[in-house]
């Protein structure tokens, strides 16, 4: 085996995730409200509407972030999860699949090529699953890479439905623990 990597710790639960989300949300409403102590200065000549509208674009932008950082932490989970199944040396199907892959890619496997192509090919009633995490990861993408282009994705996306399905398929999949051998 290759030199294994070390796991920082630091990768956010969903719990977190969604706790700061929720702070940033609270933290954008006070400010654009009368009651804040700026507002009279920040504000200065705006109609309420126009508050009103850039509190909306501000808390957008706070939702699509959250989603990024949210599709961040399931990659890291099923990561840390593929590494570990390798390092592990586990004798079940997805295990032994992901040492294959390793053999060839070590750490730099694909998430969606090869380690969700795992998951399809050597775990029952996956496949839905990981379709609805690839139709997401576009959408991360999308994100990731400056949001430049008109997104193909097939639906649209809010951090309500990212953290919906980050949490459902997190639950989902018997992945190892997280700690390091």
């Amino acid at each position: 085996m290759a030199k294994r990597v070390s796991f920082s710790g630091a990768h956010l639960d969903l719990d977190q995730i969604a706790a700061h989300h929720q702070d940033l949300g609270s933290s954008l409403a006070l400010y654009f409200s009368s009651g804040s102590p700026t507002y009279a200065i920040r504000f200065i000549g705006y109609a309420p509407s126009e508050v009103s509208e850039e509190l909306g674009a501000r808390l957008d932008e706070t939702d699509l972030t959250s989603s990024l950082t949210v599709l961040g932490s399931v990659e890291a989970a099923f990561r840390i999860d593929y590494l570990q199944r390798c390092y592990r040396r586990g004798r079940d199907p997805i295990s032994r699949a992901f040492r294959k892959i390793y053999q060839a890619k070590q750490a730099r496997a694909s998430l969606e090529d090869e380690i969700f192509a795992a998951w399809v090919d050597n775990s029952s009633g996956t496949r839905l699953i990981i379709s609805e995490l690839r139709g997401a990861f576009k959408f991360r993408h999308w994100l990731a890479h400056g949001r430049y282009t008109t997104p193909k994705m097939g639906r649209r996306y809010d951090f309500n439905d990212v953290f919906a399905l980050a949490e459902r398929n997190l639950n989902s999949f018997p992945f190892y623990e997280s700690g390091e051998d």
